[in-house]
């Protein structure tokens, strides 16, 4: 018989022996009103314990057992699992199911709840996040920061604030190859430029030569390191009449071009500069030989708004020659599939493009009907991933290096803020229920009134911090491209 570890833990540093214990317990159908929801979904072995509450529960008892290792924690509405037990019960069950048994005081009265599950896949996910915390606007930055996040604790850390540099914006932050050995943001306003991380030297860079309409905005870098491809845009924001949507950003003008570190020159190409098409969201393949972009006809903006409609396209990159390839083809056609594409990323073993559809436009994160789509690129067909996507924006999305987990912003439930969901994709290419990033207390999303905006799996946690990032804003010129 399995030995059962009784842990007892109280979430609010109250005094454990004042919690109850179960009795008089009465068995219930319905699910039990837990928050997050975190019922019947796969997790990885690494993860963070999954801590929630009951709601309007005054005291609870959880079971957790797997094959080979069980957990019972008690707590006055929350469950708080240890984090040393947790991680040993998941490394324990890894490849095993584990079930999860509820039982709540609500309202004078202990209810027992229908179990549920946790699939603990033999995968780890990435050990480290990034994301942007922001206001869920546009035009407010006045306490902005992009942060990083242990997944596997609750530790968490600034890398950069913009308190610190003059109070500028911070946005599209990317990483190469999911390692926070190559890394990059932008940095914008007066003495600001795009901050390059190669190995831990830090690099202010001005992304533009005089062909391009703009300085560097979207971007991805090739896996070598050595290119990054990205669009120059420019971006107007205007507000809806309309009553169900907020905000529409939309591009006036958008082309690409690829970044050469080595070398400080931008490499541009005629098929990607056209002034009729607008062209962006440029992502790199798993190979590094082509790059997948996103293409619509420029219409009269903002009138026919709802008929700007970007298609998925590809175009050739030769890294050993630094060159564009000679002709684009499109595999996801707008005008047939009556959808806007944005967001296309490969994933690591090359297997997959993940991408997003709306209904139109350029700026799905105010759409409530966007979705991830997952593109088999060996054999062309496309899963609208219905166990992932919500009746809200599910969008900016990034793979694990083992391409087995990815994660994404969605603004499911209050439809204002973003929060970074999880999901598996296993060996049969499906994908799974999706869960929230845990945090220590359950109730932190009620709480924290920021939008978790890019977030960005990494292996290894970036080798730089906010005051890094100060020093090189303030002291190191900016490198001039050409």
């Amino acid at each position: 018989m399995n030995k059962i570890k009784i842990i007892v833990f109280h979430c609010l540093l109250g005094l454990v022996a004042c919690t109850p214990k179960p009795e008089n317990v009465t068995a219930v159908t319905e699910s039990a009103p837990i928050y997050p929801d975190y019922t019947d979904t796969t997790i990885p072995y690494n993860i963070a314990p999954l801590n929630f509450k009951v709601t309007n529960a005054d005291a609870l008892q959880v079971s957790v057992c797997g094959n080979r290792d069980s957990l019972i924690v008690f707590g006055s509405g929350k469950a708080c699992f240890p984090l040393n037990k947790w991680k040993t019960l998941l490394q324990e069950e890894k490849g095993n199911t584990l079930t999860v048994k509820v039982t709540a005081h609500i309202e004078g009265k202990w209810l027992s709840y229908p179990a549920f599950l946790w699939q603990v896949a033999p995968e780890p996910i990435d050990s480290y996040l990034s994301y942007r915390l922001i206001e869920p606007g546009y035009e407010v930055w006045n306490a902005l920061q992009i942060r990083e996040r242990n997944l596997e604790n609750f530790e968490e850390r600034t890398i950069a604030d913009n308190n610190l540099t003059g109070d500028n914006c911070m946005n599209c932050h990317t990483y190469g190859n999911q390692s926070g050995k190559l890394s990059l943001f932008h940095l914008r306003g007066k003495g600001g430029g795009t901050i390059l991380n190669r190995d831990g030297k830090l690099r202010k860079l001005i992304l533009k030569n005089d062909s391009m309409i703009s300085a560097a905005v979207y971007g991805d870098f090739h896996p070598s390191g050595r290119y990054a491809v990205f669009s120059s845009n420019i971006i107007i924001p205007a507000f809806h009449a309309q009553g169900n949507k907020r905000l529409e950003v939309f591009d006036t003008k958008s082309d690409l071009a690829v970044a050469d570190f080595d070398q400080n020159r931008m490499i541009l190409s005629p098929l990607v500069n056209r002034p009729e098409i607008l062209e962006t969201f440029p992502a790199f393949s798993s190979d590094g030989q082509s790059i997948y972009f996103c293409s619509a006809p420029l219409v009269a903006l903002p009138d026919s708004i709802e008929q700007l409609k970007y298609s998925l396209c590809r175009i050739a990159f030769h890294p050993e020659t630094g060159t564009w390839g000679e002709e684009v083809d499109t595999l996801w056609n707008a005008r047939m599939q009556k959808g806007s594409v944005c967001f296309p990323k490969a994933s690591p073993d090359g297997k997959y493009l993940m991408f997003t559809v709306a209904d139109y436009g350029t700026f799905p994160i105010w759409h409530r009907e966007t979705d991830l789509h997952l593109l088999n690129l060996a054999n062309g067909s496309i899963d609208t991933l219905p166990a992932v996507n919500s009746d809200r924006s599910d969008t900016y999305h990034s793979w694990a290096s083992n391409s087995r987990w990815f994660v994404f912003a969605s603004k499911r439930g209050d439809g204002q803020y973003g929060k970074p969901y999880f999901s598996y994709i296993d060996k049969e290419g499906k994908a799974h229920k999706p869960f929230v990033l845990p945090q220590k207390d359950p109730e932190h999303y009620d709480y924290t009134f920021k939008s978790y905006n890019i977030p960005e799996l990494s292996a290894d946690p970036l080798p730089f911090n906010a005051a890094d990032i100060k020093q090189v804003y303030q002291k190191v010129e900016a490198e001039v491209f050409k």
